[in-house]
């Protein structure tokens, strides 16, 4: 059997007390960086679902409801709660706004709606003081309005 040199004694422990933090914050890491992504991936699958919605409807007040309702249901579907009410906006997208593109015969236009929703994910339930509480995230998405919606 071999005999331990004085010099080695408690280095185990010492080796334990500098590894045991840095795991522990590659743990914390980890946990607020899959949030994050699934936070995100949420957001990009709700955006999707708001522009679908809003393109195959039928006029321009019934776009906003449809695509609402959209964000709502599908942040909801995911498990994801904002902070506040999750934002929905419909962006210019270069040829026209959503208002026009409502407003043009059906058959005429390629427009494209162009939908922007963000939500405030909030990081405050792991109480670390180096975690930020609360993070904006946002997606985008266009589809194209249904050349061949019928009119009221």
């Amino acid at each position: 059997m071999r005999r331990r040199r004085p010099a080695e004694r408690g280095s185990i422990s010492v080796e334990v007390a500098i590894l045991t933090p840095a795991f522990l914050l590659l743990i914390v890491v980890a946990w607020v960086s899959g949030r994050t992504v699934l936070a995100r991936n949420a957001l990009d699958a709700a955006a999707h679902d708001a522009a679908r919605a809003a393109s195959i409807s039928r006029d321009y007040s019934q776009a906003q409801q449809n695509a609402a309702h959209a964000v709502q249901q599908r942040l909801d579907w995911e498990g994801i709660s904002c902070v506040d009410q999750p934002q929905h906006s419909f962006t210019h997208n270069g040829v026209n706004t959503l208002s026009q593109a409502f407003s043009s015969a059906p058959g005429t236009t390629t427009a494209l709606i162009h939908v922007r929703v963000q939500c405030t994910v909030s990081f405050g339930d792991l109480g670390l003081p180096w975690v930020p509480a609360d993070r904006t995230l946002f997606a985008e998405f266009r589809s194209p309005l249904d050349r061949y919606r019928g009119r009221s």
